[in-house]
């Protein structure tokens, strides 16, 4: 299937990046033996032509420096790889397009890699593997007072609502409004009592879900089926992370901390299992969404803020090449901010290992309890060969009570880092609807929740020589997210003596 590129951008832009002399492809180690193996193997065919940041524009507002950076990448790729999908056409090879990065998702025999391999045009061929989602645990024990429930019982606000302060942020009138949040994950149930009226797509009578829906999964094998033109969730991983950044049933089950907050969604992952290919489709569909038929690309339409809350591991290729890297630096680039939970390999330290959390433009969250300690299972950091800190935050991701996909009116408790994850997405939506300024600004709002974090005192462990009284340090990064003091920081509404802890 190919997604058509309808709205041109100017040519001129990526004629000279396409144009550069190349050398031989690299290919993935082991990638051919695989298809030697398999017949055909799924991979990304990387384009030497990269889109010339140096005219992309500086002035102007987000949206139009967003919209100048999409037209530069759409004609980049529309441009280098004009002469490589004629090749892929002629063979009958069918094939995925993207732009965000410059690649090509396609299915190739031993023969067809040896061809591209050879072309000035390819850069690399890349590894597509599919790894199934870490998943997270579930609470201990039933709550017979809420359908499908576990572990902590229903309160006016769950409680890790109640340990980032979001409560004190909406007595002052701020809940998220004006603002739209993102994840991308294994889908979401719409439908649910606590997200339905924070859906984007819905108007309170009809639905309308071009723009505010996209399925990356283009095979059967779950549930959802393949290319589903409805917002659809086969794990409940991806409705509870939603549910923690918008959900409130407007009775006793806020779960979410910014409620006022519309979001919008992407499926990543097929039953819990996705690909570099995958994590990238959504990313471009971020940066600039499409109707339902993937076309007519609209910039102005991205969210402010995406969770992130999966891993894209070695295994899953996404070390052999930078392009689920590439990917996320355009989002950012693009005013977009981006959370990434840290990862559940915990607690030893240098255990954060996949992507996104390992990438400076992802802004990356451990988890903590109730009690106020570092859960065992976030991962902590050094990250070898990165200069910077991670995580950078932590935030309350042990016994989460958040949404189900069971009904429109379950609820579960899980525990993870990626309930910690939208916790953060939550709050930096809180902050946006205060100070509308800060959007299209994620290194203004990363700073803000760094500088108002909260550190844990019974946090002793050390890790990366970095004492456990230094901040930010590899264990908890600066501390716990306070959405409280990141208000007034962001309003310029700070006490003398300093903030609140």
């Amino acid at each position: 299937m190919i997604v058509p590129f309808l709205r041109r951008a100017p040519l001129v832009l990526a004629c000279a990046a396409a144009m550069s002399p190349l050398s031989a492809a690299v290919v993935d180690p082991g990638l051919r033996a695989e298809a030697e193996q398999a017949g055909r193997v799924d991979t990304l065919i990387v384009l030497g032509a990269k889109a010339p940041r140096h005219l992309l524009r500086t002035e102007g507002n987000y949206l139009e420096r967003r919209r100048n950076l999409v037209d530069t990448l759409r004609a980049t790729a529309e441009v280098s790889q004009a002469d490589l999908r004629g090749w892929l056409d002629a063979q009958g090879i069918a094939y995925r397009p993207f732009w965000i990065v410059n690649m090509i998702e396609a299915s190739l025999t031993p023969a067809q890699m040896d061809a591209l391999a050879a072309r000035d045009d390819v850069a690399k061929i890349e590894s597509n593997r599919e790894v199934a989602l870490q998943r997270p645990a579930l609470g201990p024990a039933p709550d017979a007072s809420a359908e499908g429930a576990h572990g902590h019982a229903p309160q006016a606000a769950e409680w890790g609502v109640n340990k980032v302060r979001a409560p004190l942020v909406w007595a002052d009138g701020f809940n998220g409004q004006g603002v739209v949040v993102a994840g991308q994950d294994t889908g979401i149930r719409w439908t649910h009592g606590a997200i339905k009226a924070k859906y984007r797509g819905w108007n309170g009578t009809t639905a309308d879900h071009n723009y505010n829906w996209h399925d990356a999964i283009h095979d059967t094998g779950s549930s959802c089926g393949a290319n589903s033109l409805v917002p659809c969730d086969d794990h409940s991983h991806g409705s509870h992370t939603v549910g923690t950044m918008v959900g409130d049933d407007g009775g006793s089950n806020q779960v979410g901390v910014a409620p006022g907050a519309k979001w919008i969604g992407c499926r990543n992952m097929n039953a819990g299992a996705g690909t570099p290919a995958r994590y990238n489709e959504c990313a471009e569909w971020f940066l600039a969404p499409t109707d339902l038929n993937g076309a007519n690309p609209d910039p102005d339409r991205a969210p402010d803020v995406i969770n992130n809350s999966w891993g894209c591991p070695v295994e899953e290729g996404c070390t052999a090449g930078t392009e689920v890297q590439e990917a996320i630096g355009n989002l950012v680039a693009g005013g977009i901010v981006f959370v990434a939970s840290a990862g559940n390999d915990g607690s030893g330290c240098a255990t954060i290992f996949s992507a996104p959390a390992t990438y400076d433009a992802s802004f990356t969250v451990g988890s903590m309890t109730s009690s106020d300690a570092m859960s065992g299972f976030s991962s902590r950091g050094p990250v070898a060969g990165l200069a910077s800190v991670k995580p950078d935050v932590i935030a309350p991701g042990s016994s989460v009570r958040s949404i189900s996909n069971v009904s429109d009116v379950a609820y579960t408790s899980m525990s993870g880092t990626s309930m910690a994850g939208p916790h953060v997405a939550g709050v930096v939506a809180l902050l946006m609807s205060a100070n509308p300024s800060l959007k299209g600004d994620p290194a203004r709002v990363e700073q803000i929740l760094r500088d108002t974090a909260i550190p844990l005192t019974s946090s002793t462990q050390v890790c990366g020589g970095i004492p456990a009284t230094t901040f930010p340090n590899p264990v908890q990064g600066m501390g716990r997210v306070d959405a409280w003091n990141a208000y007034r920081l962001a309003t310029d509404n700070i006490f003398v003596e300093g903030f609140d802890d």
